[in-house]
This record gives C-alpha cells, sequence and structure tokens, in this order.
C-alpha cells in the first residue's frame, strides 16, 4: 500500500483538483496540503510495525486514509476555524516540504485495535496535523445554548415549573431559601399538575427537616395528600407514621402502624405484632377486623402444624389420595373455610379446624359457608356430603331441599365439577322457575327434564324441536312419542288451545 515519492508526486499532480497554490489567502483548498502531510507522515510509523504490513489504513468512517474523499471530509471539518486559525495555518504553509517535522505519533490504526501504544511516545494524531486548539464538531449531539442555562440558575420560578411540566432536565438545588422552596412548591401546586407537585416534594423531603417539611405542609392541604400518597406508594411507613403523629391523625396512624405486619414473614412474629396492634385507636369496625385477623392467624398456626404432622406420617387418607399444595398460613378467611371443608368437613364442632367452628367463630353467612362447602364436597365428589348440605327438617320431622343460594348456581357449580348426569337432573328439577329450569336443562343435556318440562308447558313445539336433537331409537325419543302421540283428555297443547279459542265452532269441539 506504500509509495515512493514519486509515485505520490504523480498521483497528487494527476488529481483532478488544481494545484495548491499558496499565494491565495481566500482558497480554502490550500488545506489539502496540511492534509497531505499528515498522510506522510502516518505513513513512517505505520510503514515500522511489522505486523501489520499488509494493512489498509482507513479512517473511522471507513475510508481509505489519503484518498481525496477523505482529504476533502479533513478539510470540510476544520472549515468552521476562526480567522486567526487560517493565519497560523497560511504561515506553516510556507515551509517547504522537507522542513516539516516528522511526527513521532504513539498511534496507529493496529495499535487502536491493540489496545497499545509505542512506549515513550506521548504525541496524538492531532498534535501532528496542526499546532492550533482542536474543535470537535458533533451537530447531533449538540445542544441549543438555551439549553446550558440549566447549570447557570438562569430559570425563574415560572419557567422552573414549566420546565418540569414539559419534562425537561431542570435542577432546583439553587433553592436553598426556605422562602424561595415554599415559592416553588406553591407555583407547582397552581400548575395544578400531579407530576411536577410530587417532584417538588421529592426535593424537599431531601433538603428540609422532618419538622419543618411538616408544618408547612399542614396549612397546604393539596401538596400534604400528594406526600402522603407518595409514601404510600414508596412504603415508606416511618416517615408516613410521623407525619400521621404530627397531625394527629390517630386512626390512619394506627392503620400506617397495622400495615407494617406486611413486611414480617415469621408466622410467630406477625401473630405477635397483631396482638400489639389490637390496643391502637381504630374504630369499632376495625378493630374486630383486626381481632379477627389475629384470631385466624392464630387458628392457621395450629392447624398448619397438626396437618403437617399428619400428612407426613401418611396414616390419613384423605391426606394420601390429596397431598397439600401449599400452606395454610396468611391465607383470607375464605381460603381457610374451603381449606377446613375439603379436609375436615366432618370434624366436631369442637376442634379449631372444623368448618361449623369457623363458621360460628367469625360469624360467617349462610350463603358464603353453603357456596364454600358445596365447592370443596363437589372437587372431592362427596356427593352424599352435598345432598346432606342441602337437606333440611322441620319441627315435623319433614325433609326438604333448600338452597340459601340458588338451585341454578348448585347445578352449575356441580356440573363445574362433573356431576353425573342423575345428580344434575334431580337438582336441575329442584328449580322454580320454568323457563330457567328449561335452559338449564338443555345447555347440561337433562333430556328427562327437558321432555317433563316441555309437556308440562304443553309446549307441543318445543317438544318436536327436541326431539331432532336426541339420539335416534334412543329411550329419549321413544318418550317424546309417547307424549305426542297420546290420546289422554287431559292433555291439550297449548297451540292446539289457541286453535280452538279463534275457531267459530269452539264450544261443539271441546264437546266432542
Amino acid at each position: 500500500m506504500s509509495r515512493t515519492k514519486g509515485d505520490e508526486e504523480e498521483y497528487w499532480n494527476s488529481s483532478k483538483f488544481k494545484a495548491f497554490t499558496f499565494d491565495d489567502e481566500d482558497d480554502e483548498l490550500s488545506q489539502l496540503k496540511e492534509s497531505k502531510r499528515a498522510v506522510n507522515s502516518l505513513r513512517d510509523f505505520v510503514d515500522d510495525d511489522d505486523d501489520d504490513d499488509e494493512l489498509e489504513r482507513v479512517s473511522w468512517s471507513g475510508e481509505p486514509v489519503g484518498s481525496i474523499s477523505w482529504s476533502i471530509k479533513e478539510t470540510a471539518g476544520h472549515s468552521g476555524s476562526t480567522h486567526e486559525g487560517r493565519e497560523q495555518l497560511k504561515g506553516r504553509n510556507s515551509f517547504s516540504y522537507a522542513q516539516l517535522p516528522k511526527p513521532t505519533s504513539a498511534y496507529s490504526l493496529s495499535s487502536f485495535f491493540r489496545g497499545r501504544t509505542r512506549p515513550g511516545s506521548f504525541q496524538s494524531l492531532s498534535d501532528a496535523l496542526s499546532d492550533t486548539p482542536a474543535k470537535s464538531y458533533a451537530p447531533e449531539l449538540g445542544r441549543p445554548k438555551g439549553e446550558y442555562r440549566d447549570y447557570s440558575n438562569d430559570w425563574s420560578l415560572s419557567d422552573t415549573v414549566r420546565r418540569l411540566r414539559k419534562g425537561k432536565v431542570c435542577s432546583l438545588e439553587r433553592f436553598r431559601s426556605l422562602q424561595d422552596k415554599l415559592q416553588l412548591l406553591e407555583e407547582a401546586v397552581s400548575m395544578h399538575d400531579g407530576n411536577v407537585i410530587t417532584a417538588v416534594l421529592i426535593f424537599l423531603k431531601r433538603t428540609l427537616s422532618k419538622e419543618i417539611l411538616f408544618r408547612e405542609l399542614e396549612v397546604r392541604q393539596v401538596a400534604l395528600r400528594h406526600l402522603i400518597h407518595f409514601l404510600k406508594d414508596i412504603g415508606d411507613q416511618k416517615l408516613l407514621i410521623d407525619l400521621f403523629r404530627f397531625l394527629d391523625r390517630t386512626e390512619e396512624l394506627a392503620l400506617s402502624h397495622y400495615r407494617e405486619h406486611l413486611n414480617i414473614q415469621d408466622p410467630e412474629k406477625r401473630k405477635e405484632f397483631l396482638k400489639t396492634c389490637i390496643s391502637l385507636p381504630f374504630s369499632a369496625e376495625d378493630s374486630a377486623h383486626i381481632q379477627d385477623h389475629y384470631t385466624l392467624l392464630e387458628r392457621q398456626i395450629i392447624i398448619e402444624a397438626n396437618d403437617r404432622h399428619l400428612e407426613s406420617a401418611g396414616q390419613t387418607e384423605i391426606f394420601r389420595k390429596h397431598p397439600r399444595k401449599a400452606s395454610i398460613l396468611n391465607m383470607p378467611l375464605v381460603t381457610t373455610l374451603f381449606y377446613s371443608c375439603f379436609y375436615h368437613y366432618a370434624e366436631a364442632e369442637g376442634t379449631f379446624s372444623s368448618p361449623i367452628n369457623l363458621k360460628k367463630t367469625f360469624k360467617i353467612p349462610d350463603k358464603q359457608y353453603v357456596l364454600t362447602a358445596l365447592a370443596a364436597r363437589a372437587k372431592l365428589r362427596a356427593w352424599h356430603d352435598v345432598d346432606a348440605l342441602f337437606t333440611t327438617k322441620n319441627w315435623l320431622g319433614y325433609t326438604k331441599k333448600r338452597a340459601p343460594i340458588g338451585f341454578h348456581r348448585v347445578v352449575e357449580i356441580l356440573h363445574k365439577n362433573c356431576a353425573p348426569v342423575q345428580i344434575l337432573q334431580e337438582y336441575v328439577n329442584l328449580v322454580e322457575d320454568m323457563d330457567t329450569k328449561l335452559n338449564l336443562a338443555t345447555k347440561f343435556k337433562c333430556h328427562d327434564v327437558v321432555i317433563e318440562t316441555c309437556r308440562d308447558l304443553k309446549d307441543r313445539q318445543q317438544l318436536l324441536a327436541y326431539r331432532g336433537k336426541v339420539d335416534k331409537g334412543s329411550a329419549e325419543e321413544e318418550k317424546i312419542d309417547a307424549i305426542l302421540s297420546s290420546s289422554t283428555p287431559q292433555l291439550v297443547w297449548s297451540s292446539d288451545s289457541a286453535v280452538l279459542k279463534s275457531s267459530p265452532f269452539r264450544k261443539i269441539s271441546l264437546f266432542h
């Protein structure tokens, strides 16, 4: 890739560009000579590297060093220099080519990629090109001069808040006095932008003491609400408790203290912490919830210890067939009730794990209890327990089925747990509304219920339509045919009745 001096002169003289003119001060192409000298100086230290003899020298843009395009770009990079720099360049160009000292730059393309320099040499490439101060041009990284006013503290209060609202960088450190900080907060509140208010509050929280911050926010309710919401979001319970204590908000203080139980993982320690929360100044309703929470966790600890022992022993059938998938600790009350109905349904009321005991202790409504117990026993396919759940006796000893949640929901839960058709039909028949019963029977393919309901409704058309949905030659089809061909005097179809009512011989037809 290296050329002799003669070849180099021939290359430059054969270029399509005009020859260099040293006398013309306004000709910017005179700077090409400087680029040529830089190229020649680079050859000296690149050629000395034995490992890089075959390496083609290229610029960072990927163009060969020394080419015309590279020289033009180098010239364009320095075209913005000042007039003084141009005068210095002209003075340097007046020297002969032989007078230009050979640079001793420690950098080459090979050293850039290898990450090393020649020892004992500290001259940079910019030093070899010129002695004038180098100027870096990066238009894509440049910012308007107005952007740098952030660091010169030229923004007013309103301008600062306006820039914060637009999401621009803006330093708040110049607001050092308490008066300036409070004016900044008031300006932010007047903008009605929650993000700006929160940003200013974070600045005040960091630069003011708690006492001063709380005192000033007490008379600024909008900013106070934003700070409370922010502290709740970041989970700063300590500062939140201090704030509520300063504001004398006892109930909110108690609730904030109660939330700290979420950070306690050990069940015994959480139970003891909840015990201390019972005496906090809650409202009557909240105090009852705290007491129930403590009682529930206390029972869960007992149930968990007992069931873990039974499961590890392997002597209980329910735990062998259905191993536990998770611990009962810290679970909600409904989950605990479902767990008890699943594993301890038949236990006596006196035990802590008995579903009846849980119902009475925590005053669980009948609908919630029946719904949870039905889901648990249906999942186990204990249909006898399901039947007993809805069977009641009156004072005369007669049994009757009653469902607080409605038998239509019972049918849906049973179907979800793959109950047999016979059981589904039994509970579909208990639905009082005829339309609902017919829809459920059709949906879950309870054929007998559909046929009997259509017969009771005397709906011949619907019965004929349903006949096409049952299997050919099945017992259901035969049953439908028998009903349709029946000559029972009491069975008058609703469509026939409508025709008779509109006939002038209605009375004769009815008697004959």
